[in-house]
């Protein structure tokens, strides 16, 4: 079938992207599903510094790629064996899909699929098929965004990347139950394990790190510190009960003063080693850091390693919020109806499929939190 979408063909353009056009919204050939997939009309996704990441170069991805993965819609198709899914279904889609059948994914641990995980470095879907290709070159396959590829108006999915969610939910806010929510909400409760009465602090204020502000709030947390150089963004945090602090060299002394001696538990969202080794500075003695932030691989990290042991510190890795999708998604979208986590706020933008250039600029230049593509 023909579709429209938005191909990366190389990275590393020069911003301002509105004019430097990385993304070249086209029409597309969309394969059919394959047996354990299913064709998703793609009603709405979110613009991810994920997705940034790619398009600046600073998280490689094989080229050329149709970009996006964040998104929700409806199933107009299944490809046979997809038990659990039938047409006119809504899902939510998730970035990581779980084969429930490796080592980490019998362990609960679906995040680390390693099937998962190898198919999202090559730009396939779980099956390793390759569903996308332009009309002019049909024998060269796209690659897919992390199984999802959603800024297309459909795409193929592997069914191990859905979640079946109620049709009155509103897409643009269901879409950010795939990205945003399970990872900063899924960082707070998982991953930072985060109880009644702790002191918490956040560095990075976009959708991620305010998701896991909603769910520091959500677990229970006594105070809240949030990190960021936006005035904006910290004008938000505030709004939802947050104690602000500027970023930069005096932050650390800042959430220390704010949290009375250093955070019980700090979640770092910006992707950089200098900002993770300021989040572990500002984690108080037996307190755990917990980073989501995606650096370009170069990047180290310098920390006192000796505290790791005479301070019984705990330095932790998340990835997905150590969620389970399947068990999460629907978890936290309950939590959204009973008002415990209001992920209105993080929406900030409904913008359309031609408008993402520009969208990306101003997700760059933190004008934005999370902003929804309606298609």
């Amino acid at each position: 079938m023909k579709v429209r979408g938005a191909v990366l063909t190389e990275m590393g353009r020069p911003a301002p992207y509105a004019r430097s056009r990385p993304l070249e919204i086209v029409e597309l050939d969309l394969a059919p599903p394959g047996p354990g997939e299913l064709l998703v009309r793609v009603q709405a996704a979110g613009l991810c510094h994920s997705d940034l990441s790619v398009i600046d170069g600073s998280r490689p991805r094989v080229m050329p790629m149709v970009l996006g993965h964040e998104a929700a819609g409806e199933v107009v198709q299944t490809g046979g064996g997809t038990p659990g899914f039938a047409t006119g279904d809504h899902v939510v889609l998730s970035f990581v899909p779980t084969c429930g059948a490796c080592g980490p994914c019998r362990a609960g641990r679906p995040a680390l699929c390693e099937p998962g995980a190898a198919a999202n470095a090559s730009g396939a879907l779980l099956s390793g098929a390759r569903r996308f290709s332009r009309p002019e070159a049909p024998g060269h396959a796209l690659h897919h965004h992390l199984g999802v590829s959603a800024f297309a108006d459909h795409v193929v999915v592997s069914a191990h990347s859905a979640v079946r969610v109620a049709a009155d939910l509103p897409p643009e806010i269901a879409a950010l139950f795939g990205c945003a929510v399970l990872t900063g909400v899924g960082a707070a409760v998982n991953s930072a394990c985060v109880a009644e009465g702790d002191r918490v602090a956040v560095f990075g204020l976009g959708g991620v790190g305010l998701a896991a502000l909603l769910g520091a709030r959500m677990a229970g947390a006594a105070e809240i510190v949030a990190v960021d150089v936006v005035p904006a963004k910290l004008e938000h945090a505030r709004r939802l009960g947050a104690t602000p602090v500027t970023a930069g060299e005096h932050a650390v002394e800042a959430v220390r003063e704010a949290t009375g001696g250093g955070a019980d538990k700090v979640i770092e969202t910006v992707g950089s080693a200098r900002v993770l080794a300021q989040a572990y500075e500002a984690t108080r003695r037996g307190g755990t850091t917990v980073t989501v932030g995606l650096p370009h691989p170069e990047q180290r990290l310098d920390i006192q390693a000796v505290s790791l042991v005479t301070e019984e510190r705990t330095l932790k890795g998340s990835y997905l919020g150590s969620c389970v999708p399947a068990r999460d998604i629907p978890g936290f979208i309950t939590a959204y109806r009973e008002g415990r986590l209001p992920v209105d706020e993080l929406l900030t933008h409904r913008i359309g499929l031609d408008d993402l250039n520009e969208g990306f600029d101003r997700l760059a230049a933190g004008d934005a939190v999370r902003q929804a593509v309606l298609l």
